[in-house]
């Protein structure tokens, strides 16, 4: 796709230069026209809640009328300065504006416009769309494109602007998963399912609305009640985390075996205990084992009881872990650790529903459910004769596979607010949240310790971070060496420590092997000049051998998502700062 290098139109700096802001006021003016600074997370937070209340269609239809309205009060300034632009630089006061107001970036990829004719076709690219960026972020990726507050911007802009309905379309969407958004406008006749689109643009009743949603409400309440009975620790929405919730719940009610699968600190006892509330056992004893953690020479005593004189020592006799958890679940935690002849025995307990203490020779009926967990493949231990062939098939009866933190980095931000909801209680702190640094920091790391690792993680933040305030990079990880989180280039002070990299080829590899983009790689380094000049871009243009504007370019068109809008541009030298990228 070619962007045109540069459509004539008016020039940005006048489009800035007639914004001002009034403290004896409180007004903000653009021209003569009354507009407000609104932060983007309380306006996605509204946009969710109509997505929410409304649904899907009707929320559009919402979206796209304010797009619209928006659009032509905005038209209306493009027209006053007509008398002094052709039509083409007039009407790039709209996308110009759109850039401004920090909604997306607007580039013209092709226009051709004749108001005389009333002929108009435009093809525009959109980076960084806001709307885009918040849906994906509350909703997840769309089947279908998403930003239809500036679709209808764009519609009304246009229609006004020309005098004759104008129809965009989105034909590309990051909302969608694209890597961008592009639209394409023409006259209304000239699409063939325009009736489609246009009736987003006709209000509804609101009568019919409340009867809707009247109907949504039986819906509603049972897809709430089927929520309800996830355990209030299990959080999670990626599909990876869906799908292993998803089959644990059909195995719930019956009494198949259950093998747990997955890395140290996914929630593998978790799980267990919410296969256990979930089931009719909900009421009976749970009791867990980790093998690991018990010695070899003890396992034996410590799952199937002990009568007195067994062995030294033996001063009294105590039921196992099995009697126990009777009429309830055991769960077996790294079960691959057991020793043989305590495999052997327990292939045994599990096909005959009785136990037999150590010393003793009288059997005692069981019923237990029973669920066995592992990080490691049972599979190769049976090739390798450390675990029994015959256990294997036993307890792989039902298999779940709990996906690595990794792999669910739509969780992590759930994670986060409910740790830091739990610490805030336990250490009697007032936290206000986590700042936009260590969000970036939390997404960017790998996370080898799981959700466990992220626990331990968020409780240090929580202690560290001041009671009032928020958490912070360095509340979380002790240095840029220790911790992969500063994948982003961050350091915990925000700037590129080369040190974290060992050496210039050390950072052409992680370039080139795909571990740092190159666009992120300048973006670090533009920043990290910034604050070391204190926010002073002309000092920060000279250390980086650029002129002042050249530098003012880069940083608002470098930054993904929502960064661009708070960098200062070439009329001011004010301090650079980061802006939202909400987890």
């Amino acid at each position: 796709m070619r962007k045109l290098r540069k459509l004539p139109g008016p020039d940005d700096n006048d489009l800035r230069a007639q914004v001002h802001f009034c403290a004896e006021t409180g007004h903000i003016w653009l021209y003569e026209h009354r507009m407000l600074l609104v932060h983007a997370e309380a306006q996605a937070s509204l946009r969710k809640e109509i997505i929410d209340t409304l649904g899907l269609e009707r929320a559009r239809g919402l979206l796209t009328r304010m797009g619209y309205a928006s659009g032509v009060h905005d038209a209306e300034l493009a027209k006053s300065r007509m008398e002094n632009l052709s039509d083409i630089d007039a009407f790039m006061t709209g996308p110009q504006l759109h850039t401004l107001e920090g909604i997306v970036l607007v580039t013209p990829i092709k226009l051709e416009l004749d108001r005389a004719k009333g002929h108009f076709y435009g093809e525009f690219l959109w980076e960084n769309s806001w709307e885009g960026q918040w849906h994906r972020r509350d909703f997840g990726v769309h089947r279908e494109p998403v930003c239809w507050t500036q679709i209808g911007y764009a519609c009304g802009y246009t229609s006004a602007f020309m005098g004759r309905p104008i129809l965009y379309k989105e034909v590309e969407c990051s909302g969608a998963g694209a890597d961008h958004c592009r639209i394409v406008g023409k006259p209304v006749e000239e699409w063939e399912d325009a009736a489609d689109h246009m009736k987003y643009f006709n209000q509804e009743s609101i009568a019919d609305q409340l009867f809707d949603l009247q109907n949504q409400v039986a819906h509603l309440r049972s897809s709430i009640m089927e929520k309800a009975k996830m355990p209030t620790d299990m959080v999670g929405e990626s599909p990876g985390f869906r799908a292993a919730y998803e089959l644990l719940k059909k195995a719930a009610n019956n009494q198949i075996s259950v093998l747990l699968l997955g890395e140290t600190g996914v929630g593998k006892e978790m799980f267990a205990r919410c296969l256990h509330e979930l089931g009719p056992r909900a009421n009976a004893p749970f009791v867990a084992v980790n093998c690991a953690a018990i010695p070899h020479e003890l396992v034996e005593s410590e799952l199937f009881g002990v009568e007195k004189g067994a062995y030294t020592g033996a001063q009294v006799s105590r039921p196992g872990r099995f009697e126990r958890a009777h009429g309830g679940t055991l769960f077996l935690d790294e079960v691959g650790d057991l020793p043989l002849p305590v495999q052997a025995k327990l292939l045994r307990v599990l096909q005959e529903g009785e136990v037999e203490r150590l010393g003793d020779s009288k059997t005692r009926k069981i019923n237990v459910r029973m669920v066995a967990a592992t990080n490691v493949n049972l599979q190769q231990l049976v090739k390798e004769g450390s675990f029994r062939s015959d256990l294997f098939y036993r307890l792989n009866a039902y298999q779940v596979c709990i996906p690595p933190l990794r792999d669910r980095k739509e969780d992590v931000r759930l994670l986060v607010k409910r740790f830091i909801q739990k610490y805030s209680v336990l250490y009697e702190k007032k936290i206000a949240g986590i700042t936009d640094k260590a969000k970036k920091a939390l997404l960017a790391y790998s996370w080898p310790g799981n959700i466990r690792e992220l626990q331990n993680t968020v409780e240090r933040g929580v202690i560290l971070a001041p009671s009032g305030g928020r958490v912070e990079i360095n509340h979380l990880f002790t240095s840029y060496e220790e911790t992969e989180a500063k994948g982003v280039g961050l350091d915990i002070h925000g700037g590129l420590d080369v040190r974290g990299w060992g050496s210039a080829k050390d950072l052409c590899d992680a370039v080139l092997g795909g571990a740092i983009t190159l666009a992120q790689l300048e973006v670090m380094l533009l920043e990290t000049a910034v604050d070391r000049a204190r926010g002073n871009l002309s000092a920060a243009a000279r250390m980086l051998g650029l002129t002042r504007p050249q530098l003012a370019y880069r940083l608002r068109t470098l930054h993904g998502d929502e960064e661009g809008a708070g960098k200062p541009g070439p009329a001011e030298d004010v301090p650079a700062q980061t802006a939202q990228d909400h987890l």
